[in-house]
């Protein structure tokens, strides 16, 4: 699997499960908890796309099983990768 945190539009299988989901965002905070927990995605159901708030997945890379597609990449895109994949192991290093 890719190292860091894929591109957004990437279209992946989580593991246990049969949807895939496309990635429409990253580090993304659970507002439902006391105990503030960061996951690396947000993602909604492919193809059929965002359907409404509670249909918004929260997941991280490790329960990634499969990629069939992965997001545009371009240079910016690139640069952005590289700030955020450093925000997230930062962050994950805080709550160790």
């Amino acid at each position: 699997m890719l190292e860091g945190l894929l591109p957004i539009g990437s279209v992946v299988l989580l593991k246990n499960s049969t949807k895939r989901v496309m990635i429409i965002g990253f580090c993304q905070k659970n507002a439902n908890k006391s105990e503030v927990q960061l996951w690396d995605y947000a993602g909604i159901v492919f193809p059929e796309g965002y359907l409404a708030a509670d249909k918004v997945f929260l997941f991280n890379h490790e329960q990634v099983e499969k990629i069939y597609a992965l997001g545009y990449q371009d240079e910016e895109q690139f640069v952005f990768k590289e700030k955020i994949d450093n925000i997230a192991q930062q962050f994950r290093k805080e709550q160790n």
